[in-house]
């Protein structure tokens, strides 16, 4: 199986380039009868798109959602649903001067390499975040899909960016967190993000952050050990998101600091149903949902592009140079990743709903 196509049951395979003339992806596996028309991609493909703040790319793209196959009637069909966006604002002209000149932090030295000089360099050609919107699109099927037949709901926010952390969040809060350019459910902490990020801007840096994500609602059992376990199908989908670097469950790294009495959930009833007190876990356990919510977190490096000058390697001439990335970059991805991270989240929970047999193929 190639590396543009990932789950079992619930299949997306994502095709196109950042400069390219469309990105888009093919869902194969959505049962047949979910309503579903662009409108519902398009709320999430807007909370993702470029140049909405001076905190973002200012690529300017409209990122109109095309759905070309796999709904009739407003309803899916049970066919492949294929969906792109055109590319309509891409400049090429900056990676056309450095082209020999690997970024550093990027993909493309590692690219040229393997693809034998052949790989799109423009704009990061594959690897670049603009890809992220292929996820986006197909997340946006899942999560509907999701609701609809499990009442499943998976919300991501911003929790830190640079050494800015949020405070106490709350699902009140949570409510709140597409109010703000950073997306953090924290409105004094958002201040205090949104001007480092500026900072960093106006040095020519950037910046990384954390995001959290929640999903409730799940049923006891999610998950196929071993190497199809819960944690192991969503760390491989959320490491296909350009920039993240780690990713944590529960308690995370900080359980591995505590003792087992302090870290072990303890399991109690409420309202007839058997919980845990503390969910430390995250959700899982020995790779299956214990029916307590997913909680996981995403860490997102530094944007790799910056306009200050680097030091890297003319490979064409064997010869140390300076660098600013030239073209239009985010200083921080961040802000834009929050709906990224919930639809691939909402991604690997269909897959694995579907296997489980709680989704029928045909919905009434």
């Amino acid at each position: 199986m190639g590396g543009s196509i990932i789950g079992e049951r619930f299949v997306a395979i994502s095709f196109g380039e950042s400069h390219g003339r469309c990105v888009g992806i093919v869902v194969d596996g959505c049962p047949a009868g979910l309503p579903l028309n662009e409108s519902d991609i398009q709320f999430l493909l807007d909370l993702r798109k470029p140049g909405q703040s001076v905190i973002t790319t200012q690529r300017k793209e409209e990122d109109k959602v095309e759905i070309i196959s796999g709904v009739f009637n407003n309803h899916t069909t049970g066919a492949p649903i294929c969906m792109l966006i055109w590319n309509k604002d891409s400049d090429s002209q900056p990676y056309e001067m450095i082209k020999s000149v690997p970024r550093p932090g990027h993909a493309d030295y590692p690219a040229m390499i393997k693809y034998g000089g052949f790989a799109d360099y423009r704009g990061g050609g594959r690897f670049s975040g603009r890809l992220t919107a292929t996820l986006v699109m197909a997340g946006a099927v899942a999560s509907k899909l999701l609701k609809k037949t499990l009442g499943i709901e998976t919300v991501a926010y911003t929790t830190e960016i640079g050494t800015v952390k949020a405070g106490t969040i709350t699902p009140v809060n949570i409510a709140t967190r597409y109010n703000n350019d950073v997306r953090c459910p924290d409105s004094r902490a958002a201040e205090k993000m949104n001007d480092a990020i500026l900072q960093a801007k106006r040095d020519g840096d950037s910046l990384g952050g954390v995001i959290e994500c929640a999903a409730s609602g799940l049923p006891v059992g999610l998950g196929e050990p071993i190497f199809a376990s819960l944690e192991s199908d969503l760390s491989k989908a959320l490491f296909s998101i350009p920039a993240v670097k780690a990713v944590e469950f529960g308690s995370g790294f900080a359980g591995s600091k505590r003792r087992g009495s302090e870290n072990n959930d303890v399991y109690m009833m409420k309202s007839g149903k058997v919980v845990t007190k503390s969910n430390n876990a995250g959700g899982i356990l020995g790779g299956l949902s214990n029916g307590m919510p997913l909680v996981i977190r995403v860490a997102f490096k530094p944007a790799a592009s910056i306009a200050k000058s680097q030091e890297t390697l003319d490979v064409s001439k064997s010869v140390q140079v300076s660098l600013s990335v030239p073209g239009r970059h985010d200083p921080c991805v961040v802000p834009r990743a929050p709906p990224v991270v919930e639809c691939v989240v909402s991604m690997v929970i269909a897959d694995h709903a579907i296997r489980a047999g709680l989704i029928p193929p045909v919905l009434k």
